[in-house]
């Protein structure tokens, strides 16, 4: 198999009404580039583009119009009222991490008895422990809350019914056909959800049930003896778990993670500057948190124990927190190596002389660490656009994490391939899976299958999106400065990209041996790009580009300009696809 180097250039909407483009420059008071921005995110109207621009906190919907959001709310208030012990039990990534953080720090200021769990990804496997849920009850625990788990935890919800503790499951994954036998089951994936906004993290459900109890308490004046917690403080926890888990960033989660993120950059929690500190960090964006703070909370997981990322994050003494952050920092470095080691084998076996060309990937080894596959499943999707599934195998049983593309519901796939597995889960673009060795085989033909039924060969080739043609000269300061207003940029809101054509290179560079830096010229406007990762290409700039870019501020020795980072780039005498 070979890598792929092909894209289409794919602009998001040819057909744009000029009306529509006018009417939001004159309510919105926008240049006309990011008027054509907000139409092709789906805000046609002045109301719509104003609730984006804005994401006020005050927007957000009613908690109530979860599922069971007003049973959860009414034990948990009985919880603190009668003293009771509460279990928080999350999971071992980033989200799982900062929703358990959320509850244990919230549900204390309230005055809450507070333990955590957090399962060991080698040991326990994802999903609700059985073994913790008896630890708790061992422990004099009456109610244990889930956060980013538990919506296909059957066996363990009958067990903490049989042991005598209330279950309050949080979750934001897809819903199996039965559901947990539980007192509160929360999940804007289930059919009786009234709340507007379902692609919330497994964090910014449990951000929804905390606003929700707080309400409660403060009508029936819990707070009159009680001090009433500031829930926007959370709100960095909201942010990180909910980039990490790469929902989509428009409708509630823009307004959660919008200011989540400015909590981040202040960086009041020990932990956040602790962390910052270690990866390097001056400013705070969405990938940042995505490639530099999330990877090191991860770290923690994939190799050791995530309860480090709670401890992390819960902790007040900046020392210790400086000491966890390097702790972390430690892990993650010795997680690169092992993913690097992890790809390397993985290309060597998929690039072998002879190999079949398939719609998916589906491998599976012994000297493989289940907590790398999942990174290393998403870069070889970068590197062949096929649904990818890499398998961790220990004594006869394979742990998997999978990996999709666009236009492949990859949890819609493994229900239609399911009979060889032992377990599932997960959600369109990411899924983890438990398989006994000796099924293998069975499984890779039906996947395979599924594969082949729901993909064309053109669906493996991958598209780039753009926003359309402009020219250099419209891409001035001020516009690609309010073109940064549109931010937090990630999934559901894509950062601006644009193409220009008949672009003359001038000066071109290679930097640090990787990158490549030069200089375009269109009908008298130069610009500065950056291509990061593309030295290779070096020779294919030559005469005439088109460009497909994103635009952006480079400051550099007190000089503020316009910079280009390139997407793709090809000879502008190429005829291809708009």
């Amino acid at each position: 198999m070979e890598p792929v180097t092909e894209r289409h250039w794919k602009i998001r909407d040819d057909q744009m009404n000029p009306a529509l483009t006018e009417s939001l420059v004159q309510t919105l008071g926008v240049l006309p580039l990011t008027a054509r921005i907000l139409l092709l995110r789906g805000y046609e109207t002045a109301e719509q583009g104003r609730e984006f621009l804005q994401a006020r906190l005050g927007a957000l919907p009613d908690p109530d119009l979860l599922p069971d959001m007003a049973v959860a709310c009414g034990r948990l208030e009985q919880a603190l009222l009668r003293g009771e012990k509460i279990a928080v039990h999350g999971d071992y990534d980033v989200d799982g991490i900062s929703g358990c953080t959320l509850l244990v720090e919230t549900l204390r200021k309230l005055g809450g008895i507070v333990d955590y769990h957090i399962p060991l990804r080698l040991k326990d496997g994802y999903g609700l422990s059985a073994a913790a849920i008896r630890q708790a009850q061992e422990s004099g625990c009456e109610l244990i809350v889930s956060v980013d788990c538990g919506v296909s935890a059957l066996v363990e919800a009958d067990l903490a019914a049989e042991l005598g503790i209330d279950l309050i499951i949080t979750d934001h994954h897809q819903p199996p056909d039965e559901l947990p036998a539980c007192l509160a089951l929360v999940n804007p994936h289930l059919p009786n959800n009234r709340f507007p906004w379902k692609e919330l993290a497994g964090v910014g459900v449990a951000f929804f049930l905390l606003v929700g109890l707080r309400r409660r308490l403060r009508e029936n004046g819990y707070f009159n003896s009680h001090p009433e917690p500031d829930l926007k403080q959370g709100l960095d926890l909201v942010a990180l778990g909910t980039i990490a888990d790469i929902v989509p960033l428009g409708g509630v989660n823009r307004i959660l993670v919008r200011a989540g993120l400015q909590l981040l950059e202040e960086g009041l929690r020990p932990g956040v500057a602790a962390l910052k500190k270690v990866a390097e960090v001056k400013q705070v964006s969405c990938g940042v948190v995505g490639f530099r703070l999330a990877p090191r909370l991860n770290a923690a997981g994939r190799l050791e124990d995530a309860a480090l990322g709670v401890k992390l994050l819960l902790g007040s003494d900046p020392q210790e927190a400086a000491e966890l952050a390097g702790l972390l920092d430690d892990f993650n470095r010795e997680r690169q190596q092992l993913e690097q080691q992890t790809l390397e084998q993985a290309i060597a076996r998929l690039e072998e002389p002879g190999a079949v060309e398939p719609y998916s990937i589906l491998l599976a080894d012994e000297r493989w660490h289940p907590g790398v596959i999942g990174i290393v499943a998403s870069r070889l999707v970068e590197r062949y656009h096929r649904p990818t599934i890499l398998i961790a195998l220990a004594d006869g049983l394979g742990k998997g994490s999978a990996r999709s593309i666009s236009g492949f519901h990859l949890y819609q796939a493994l229900q239609q391939a399911a009979e060889p597995l032992a377990g599932f889960g997960g959600h369109a673009m990411a899924a983890g899976l438990t398989i006994s060795q000796e099924n293998l085989a069975d499984f890779t033909d039906r996947f395979e299958q599924v594969a082949r039924q729901s993909l064309s060969r053109e669906d493996l080739l991958p598209s780039v999106t753009h926003d359309g043609d402009i020219n250099l000269v419209d891409l001035t300061l001020g516009q690609v400065q309010e073109l940064e207003s549109l931010n937090p940029f990630g999934m559901g809101n894509p950062q601006p990209a644009f193409v220009s054509r008949n672009c003359r290179v001038l000066s071109p560079r290679v930097l640090a041996g990787k990158h490549l830096k030069f200089d375009v010229e269109q009908n008298g406007c130069r610009l500065g790009c950056i291509a990061f990762g593309m030295a290779e290409r070096f020779e294919q700039l030559v005469g005439n580009v088109d460009l497909l870019f994103r635009p952006g501020i480079n400051k550099w020795r007190g000089q503020t300009s316009v910079q280009l980072q390139l997407v793709d780039f090809r000879c502008s005498d190429v005829g291809q696809s708009r």
